[in-house]
């Protein structure tokens, strides 16, 4: 054989041999900043398990795949992972720790009323917080879509989607400055709650500008119980309407059915067919989304607008 061919090719075998002992690029590792600490996780990853439907809804607009979500609750405009297509890792409340364990997750992802389980799920995998800042609402939703753009390199999408957020807030608020007053009221197991300012559903409100037809309302997680003779006497303009058992898919007594009393139909709400029926699972089940906030928003805004 030719000497200098010889000594080319034991040169070839050499670094091969170099190359096949050196380890392989590490992934970029970002540290990640969110509600229960700070959590270093791996750019775009592969393993993914969901325990919040606001993030899932994000990680759906954004096209990034799942491999675990809540096995129960899961609300109509994410009916395509009740498929068994999805793996099932539990509930919203409860974690399946061994389907958990099984999946060999990269990354965790909880908020809401998940939260209370981050620390368990963190000595799993890499887990990272998504709960919304009730005092910021909108801010928190913004900044929880942008950790998920990050990861998953989609900070384009994001961007673009909280600046049409932003502008479709502005043009609610000026809607809404001269709407009148608004009564929110949440509907489930034949009983009815009013929630004010700085409660659950406080943003219609406290962000949107609608004012409140009772001021005094208590603010309480589950609302106010309250009755048709003071929803008569409050008298709001509006009456914005959150169906708990439709959100949930929970037989009960629809709310367009349990508000139509005679009680209830002298308001000038009523009169005025100003009775607007919300999304019930969006503000119910997936309002830390980007997409549920603006569809929120969108409603609100062609509601106000037939005024």
């Amino acid at each position: 054989m030719n000497v200098s061919l010889f000594s080319n090719a034991l040169r070839g075998a050499a670094l091969a041999a170099v190359l096949a002992l050196a380890p392989a690029a590490s992934a970029e590792t970002l540290k990640i900043e969110h509600s229960s600490g700070t959590t270093d996780v791996e750019k775009s990853p592969k393993t993914v398990l969901v325990y919040d439907f606001g993030m899932l809804e994000t990680l759906d607009m954004l096209g990034v795949p799942v491999a675990g979500v809540p096995g129960s609750a899961i609300p109509p405009s994410l009916e395509k992972y009740k498929s068994d297509t999805y793996p099932k890792i539990g509930t919203l409340f409860e974690p399946d720790y061994e389907a958990v364990n099984a999946a060999e997750p990269d990354l965790i992802i909880v908020g809401g009323r998940s939260q209370s389980k981050y620390a368990d799920l963190a000595k799993l995998a890499p887990t990272i917080d998504l709960t919304n800042d009730d005092k910021d609402l909108i801010g928190s939703v913004k900044r929880n879509a942008a950790i998920l753009g990050q990861i998953f390199g989609k900070e384009s999408e994001i961007k673009a989607a909280s600046e049409k957020l932003d502008a479709s807030i502005v043009k609610l608020q000026g809607v809404a400055k001269d709407a009148g007053s608004g009564l929110i009221l949440l509907t489930t197991g034949g009983k009815i709650s009013a929630y004010g300012k700085g409660s659950r559903f406080g943003e219609i409100h406290d962000i949107f500008g609608i004012e409140p037809a009772d001021p005094k309302l208590e603010v309480a997680t589950h609302g106010q119980a309250v009755s048709y003779e003071y929803i008569l006497e409050t008298n709001p303009d509006w009456i914005f309407v959150v169906d708990r058992d439709a959100a949930i898919g929970q037989e009960g007594q629809p709310a367009a059915a349990l508000l139509d009393n005679a009680l209830v139909r002298q308001t000038k709400a009523w009169k005025n067919e100003r009775v607007v029926y919300l999304d019930s699972a969006k503000l119910y089940l997936t309002s830390s989304g980007l997409k549920s906030e603006q569809d929120i928003v969108d409603q609100l805004t062609q509601a106000l607008s037939k005024k």
